[in-house]
Order: structure tokens, then sequence, then C-alpha cells
């Protein structure tokens, strides 16, 4: 059973809660463990569950860089997702997870795994490995909070304040800021699609872009029902199957086994699958969709701080001032507006004094 969901966000455990805490179906995250959910707990996995996420999701422009020299693009994404498919299986096999109970539950996954897996997945990795630099192809997906958020009010019935827009406006000029001096350096902020960027790269970049947006609204609201884990798996299924596909139709599928390229794989499985694409997913059953997806502004200043630290890659003035913008702006757009919760804590008073006078 899934937990009672809102537009602002998780709501205090119910008696169906319990009844799936008892099953292990969120003890995964460490959120709640088997038996009855202790609420300290919870409130702390559901406060550090946005950071984790943005810092293993974050990971992933460095696997790719690892894994994309010794495999094309839809032949490694399609064999991750196929193992990664096989590994939650059996996860949810021995955790005794709830499989979908209808064939539409089935489908509802199915689509959702093409839009954010196939669709967002194979549109950065082939950008990347077609000469899109991973800064350009951030900054273009980059885009969706916006997009998800001018969707999701007439979608979802998500309400974005005009605090959140300014948010989400301050969100993308900081991330612009991040990859500025990068792409000023390789000449690409002022000569367009030069440089080696090549439209059919940045073509990706918006599949990608679309896919995700899609993908996010698609999950938002019709995920909240499905059980986490095999509906996860078969997300995987599905687009590892689209992935496969377009491997046989346009690539020679030829895997260079090296030690590094085993490294980055076991990272992409284990870390982005696993880790943060299941994470994005109990975010959305807790949260609202432009919330959530607000979160993918702070993953570029992520990356380059990353890559500063690991690869030590110049890290800019610019950039550090773009991390500290970014990081505004999403403290913004995902801040609840206290008018919604004001009129509750008052009403209460009352209602206590009404019921006193007529005892």
């Amino acid at each position: 059973m899934s937990p009672e969901i809102t537009s602002h966000g998780p709501t205090t455990f119910s008696d169906r809660d319990r009844e799936s805490a008892g099953s292990g179906e969120y003890g995964v995250f460490g959120v709640v463990h088997c038996g009855m959910p202790r609420p300290s707990v919870a409130r702390m996995g559901t406060s550090s569950a946005p950071a984790v996420f943005v810092l293993l999701w974050s990971t992933g422009f460095i696997g790719a860089k690892y894994g994309l020299p010794y495999a094309e693009p839809f032949t490694l994404l399609a064999l991750r997702l196929a193992i990664a498919a096989v590994l939650l299986s059996a996860l949810a096999v021995l955790t005794r997870s709830a499989a979908p109970r209808t064939k539409g539950q089935y489908g509802r996954s199915a689509v959702s795994g093409v839009l954010l897996h196939s669709a967002y997945l194979g549109g950065v990795f082939w950008g990347i490995d077609h000469g899109v630099p991973a800064g350009v192809a951030a900054v273009v997906v980059s885009l969706q909070p916006v997009l998800v958020s001018a969707l999701a009010g007439a979608l979802l019935g998500e309400r974005v304040a005009a605090v959140q827009w300014l948010g989400l406006i301050l969100g993308v000029g900081g991330v612009g800021l991040v990859v500025a001096p990068g792409l000023a350096a390789t000449g690409l902020a002022a000569t367009g699609l030069s440089g080696g960027l090549t439209v059919a790269g940045v073509v990706a970049c918006l599949i990608a872009l679309t896919g995700g947006t899609l993908g996010t609204l698609h999950q938002k609201r019709h995920g909240d029902g499905i059980p986490l884990l095999t509906g996860t798996a078969v997300q995987y299924a599905a687009a590892s199957l689209v992935l496969l596909v377009a491997a046989v139709g346009t690539e020679t599928m030829t895997i260079q086994w090296t030690a590094r390229f085993v490294l980055a794989m076991v990272w992409l499985v284990l870390v982005l699958s696993l880790g943060a694409v299941l994470l994005l997913l109990l975010l959305l059953r807790r949260g609202s969709a432009s919330g959530v997806s607000t979160l993918f502004y702070l993953v570029p200043p992520a990356t380059a701080v990353e890559a500063y630290l690991v690869f030590g890659e110049e890290l800019a003035a610019l950039s550090i001032v773009g991390i500290l913008v970014t990081a505004v702006g999403v403290a913004l757009a995902v801040r609840t507006p206290r008018p919604a919760t004001a009129p509750r804590e008052r009403s209460r008073p009352s209602s206590r004094s009404t019921s006193r006078d007529g005892s």
C-alpha cells in the first residue's frame, strides 16, 4: 500500500503506512524499518533525502565520462538498465514486495521507464557521445523544473506561487553562471553551434529534456499506487528493451571490458539506477512534481564541485557565485506558501472551544 500523498508533501503515518512498513516496503531507504515506524527516523529520512538524491544524481556525468569511451551510449545504457532490472526484481522477491496489481499499472510503469530512462538518459548520453559538452547538456536538461512547473498546474492541479517562480528563474540563472566559464573557455558561448557542438547533439539533449519532463509528470500522476521496487524494475526492463532496439539499429554494440568500464558500470547501476532513481521516485511520492524537479537545478553545481575535487578541474569564481545563486533559487522554489497552513493552525483552538461549550 502506498502512503497518503498531498501536493505539499507527506502526511503523518496512517494505519495503511504501518501495514506497508511491516512488509519492508520503505526499508530500502532507511525511512522506516520492518515493524512499527519511528516518527523521528521518518523525519530524518525525509529531510536528508533531497540532499542525498542531488549528491548521487550528480555523479551520473562522472560515470558517463568513465564509461562512454569503452561502449556506445545505447549499448551501455541497455546493459546498465537490464542489470538494474534483474537486481531490483531479486530484491523485490527477497523483501516480498508486492507486484503491480493490474495490466494498467504494468503499462504505466513501462511508459514512465521509456520517458525517464530511454528518452532522458538516452538523449543525454548520446548527446555527450556526439560532441555535446557535459556542461551544455546540464544546462539544457536543467530547464526541466521550469517546464514541469508550467505544466503541473494544468495536469496535476499544483499551484506555483510567485516566490517559487522567482526561485525557478534564479535557478536557471545560477546554472548558467556555473557552466559559463567552461563554455567561454571552449568558445561555445560566443560561436553557438561551432566548436564541435552539433545540431544532432543539441536535439538529443532536447529529447532528454522532453522525456524527463513528461516522465516526471506521468510518474507523479500515475505512480503513487504502484509498488516501488517492482514498478521500478518494470520501468528498467521496458527502457532496456527500447534502448536495445536503438543499439541494434544504430550501433556496433562493441564493449571493451576494461577495469575502468566495469567500475563505471558498477557505479552507474548501484549508485544511480538503484540508489538515485529509487530515491527520486520516493521523493515524487512524497512531494509535488514541481518541487522535486527543482532539485535538478543543484545537479550542475554539484557536478562542478565533484569535478574539481575528483579531477582537479578549475572552479571559477563566477561558478562559485552561480552555485550560491542556484542554492537560493532552489530554497525559494521548494518553499511551501504559508497561507496554506496558517488557517489550519488558527482553526484548531476554535474547534476545541466550541466542543467545550457544547459539552
